[in-house]
């Protein structure tokens, strides 16, 4: 049996985790949210790592309020950058593989084509920075870890711009949405799945890895897409980044090349267009019947 502990359980990815995860029958998954298990508390993290032997742990635990992290900039490098370099000691003392979630806010946007691996990262965000620095004290502190960057997630589970779409479409007729940030919308359950893959393939082939949606999209086609999948009608208006200020700049492109990950582990390359309907579809109705 292979003993897999779950932070930050209660975010969309631990959700999802949880809900492609229950048919595994080689897998024991350990779910703590960041109430049952808190990241940045070393106590707590030495206690459950000295009475439980993992294989792996999947981090999804972070501080993700990308323009809020401009105000609590210690509070969000405490939870992304510390308390990873901690959770990234506890792994190497107990021989324990750390599968760890990170973002393309990494990037600067800067470029028009699909960040690789490769490419040198320069956030343009506090969110970004912290994310960043989490991953580099996972690199300065161990040699058994997948870092794996991804972008936009959206599910059925917690807040996301599918269900924001859908509670505004409900009561607006109209909406703006910013069209000038290009991405790649992810499926949290697509990424689940692979990283369940990478659990019971047991590769030692560590390193940092980018896995995302592959259809490329601005907001404001992505809510198309979603208003698509509904009876829903809105008229959507584009604005520019300018127009809609935040308090945290985001990329205008931010697409991550997946090819690394697909060969390295052999995965099939989902269709675009099924992908991201068949999806949709199954978050609309879980929250139509909610």
């Amino acid at each position: 049996m292979i003993n897999v502990l779950v932070t930050g359980a209660g975010g969309q990815l631990g959700m999802a985790l949880a809900e492609v995860g229950k048919n595994q029958a080689e897998i024991a998954f350990y779910f703590k949210t960041s109430r049952e298990l808190d990241i940045t508390n070393s106590i707590e993290l030495a206690e459950l790592f000295g009475e439980k032997s993992f294989h792996f742990c999947i981090n999804c635990a972070a501080y993700t309020a990308v323009d809020k992290a401009e105000e609590e900039k210690d509070k969000a490098f405490h939870i992304n950058a510390t308390a990873v370099k901690d959770l990234a000691a506890n792994c190497k003392k107990y021989n324990t593989t750390l599968i760890h979630i990170s973002t393309d806010f990494v990037f600067d946007g800067m470029k028009d084509i699909p960040y690789t691996e490769s490419d040198l990262p320069n956030p343009k965000n506090i969110y970004g920075a912290t994310k960043l620095k989490g991953e580099q004290n996972i690199q300065a502190s161990m040699s058994n870890y997948f870092i794996i960057r991804t972008s936009w997630v959206y599910s059925a589970f917690g807040n996301n711009f599918v269900k924001t779409m859908l509670k505004l479409g409900a009561v607006k007729k109209r909406l703006t949405i910013v069209s000038d940030q290009i991405g790649a919308p992810t499926y949290a359950n697509n990424l689940a799945e692979v990283i369940v893959k990478i659990v019971l393939q047991n590769s030692q082939n560590f390193g940092l890895y980018h896995y995302s949606g592959n259809q490329n999209v601005s907001w404001f086609d992505f809510a198309g897409l979603i208003f698509d999948t509904t009876s829903l009608e809105v008229e959507l208006s584009p604005i520019t980044s300018e127009e809609y200020k935040t308090a945290a700049l985001r990329p205008k492109y931010s697409v991550l090349n997946n090819n690394k990950i697909y060969k390295e582990f052999h995965l099939g390359k989902p269709k675009t267009e099924i992908s991201m309907k068949a999806s949709l579809k199954k978050i609309i109705q879980a929250y139509e019947l909610s």
